[in-house]
């Protein structure tokens, strides 16, 4: 499924994320006195996240397009799991979470790895798009708090509908289109045909996700002053989003190769993906402060549960999905 740009920016990255290792390494064995031991547990510890979701990449890639599309089926699931122990549920609960884990989840994910369906009588295949697009905000929206009526708690009701329709929202509905974008027949600029591999579009999507994190974090240490939301995070400043949604810009220009984009429409691009994925980890962490807790979960060695290393790229997908399926496809 990837072709050789593809293969070249992932080449690229296990380089780098093995130079970092290196420098891991070499920080660790460095005085305390010199170095913040602090600063050098969490680089190693983002460092062991990074190298888990390359290597969830790699293998997804090798599994061709319906393999990627069932990794991030279970990385959905596993997501929303991890959302739903946190929040408080009620006996009533337990059959509305199971339509949603069960056949809500898996569903969405078959809908797109489907992509098409040829119908007798049609010339044309038709483009499973508009169902997958709306039969979680429309069909579960409405399916789910029914279900919950049915049990007969009004406890809390709405409060318990909206935590469960919150969660298949964004660990489901969202995350689908980052999985989704290896099924855009795509053009360029010029309107052309893009003959390269999907792939690289994906790993580019999610390499500026991840990026646009570390930029605004390291420019937020760097020179950030104004917090965005003090009582949400003190991590998150203004001038670590400008900062790092700049440089997020410059660096997915660099990598305009691997995309369907011009220089300047990857620039556009990545700064988009930044702003959403800065909405996405505020908006999380927002859920956490709200819930007492400080991670979602502990899957991830070194960096808490999954959902809190996928809470950008669930913001910046759809985004990203639907620019790019009106502008190149």
């Amino acid at each position: 499924m990837a072709d050789f740009q593809t293969n070249i920016l992932l080449g690229t990255v296990l380089v780098t994320l093995g130079i970092a290792s290196l420098i891991g390494r070499w920080l660790r064995k460095q005085p305390s006195e010199s170095i913040n031991p602090a600063l050098v547990r969490r680089f190693r510890q983002r460092l062991n996240a990074w190298w888990l979701m390359c290597a969830i990449m790699v293998f997804g890639l090798l599994l061709s397009r319906v393999g990627t599309v069932i990794l991030f089926g279970l990385v959905s699931f596993w997501a929303l799991r991890e959302f739903i122990t946190m929040t408080p549920t009620r006996r009533g609960d337990h059959r509305a979470l199971f339509w949603a884990l069960v056949f809500f989840t898996p569903l969405q994910y078959i809908l797109i790895a489907i992509g098409t369906v040829h119908i007798p009588g049609r010339a044309a295949a038709m483009d499973l798009y508009g169902l997958y697009s709306i039969m979680i905000p429309v069909y579960a929206s409405l399916f789910l708090p029914a279900r919950i009526a049915m049990a007969g708690d009004h406890k809390r009701f709405l409060e318990r509908t909206a935590q469960i329709q919150t969660g298949l929202l964004i660990c489901v509905y969202s995350l689908s289109y980052a999985p989704a974008l290896l099924y855009l027949p795509l053009k360029d600029s010029f309107g052309e045909p893009w003959q390269r591999s999907q792939a690289g579009l994906l790993i580019f999507f999610v390499l500026v996700s991840q990026l646009s994190e570390v930029f605004q974090w390291t420019w937020g240490q760097i020179a950030g002053k104004r917090l965005i939301a003090k009582d949400i995070s003190t991590s998150r400043t203004w001038e670590g989003f400008l900062g790092g949604t700049l440089s997020t810009g410059l660096v997915g220009a660099m990598l305009w190769w691997v995309t369907p984009f011009q220089v300047w429409e990857a620039a556009c691009m990545s700064m988009v993906i930044a702003v959403m994925g800065m909405f996405g980890g505020l908006t999380m962490s927002a859920i956490k402060r709200d819930r007492g807790v400080n991670d979602y979960g502990t899957l991830v060695m070194g960096h808490a549960g999954v959902l809190d290393r996928i809470d950008t790229i669930c913001f910046a997908a759809p985004v990203f999905y639907h620019l790019t399926r009106f502008f190149f496809s």
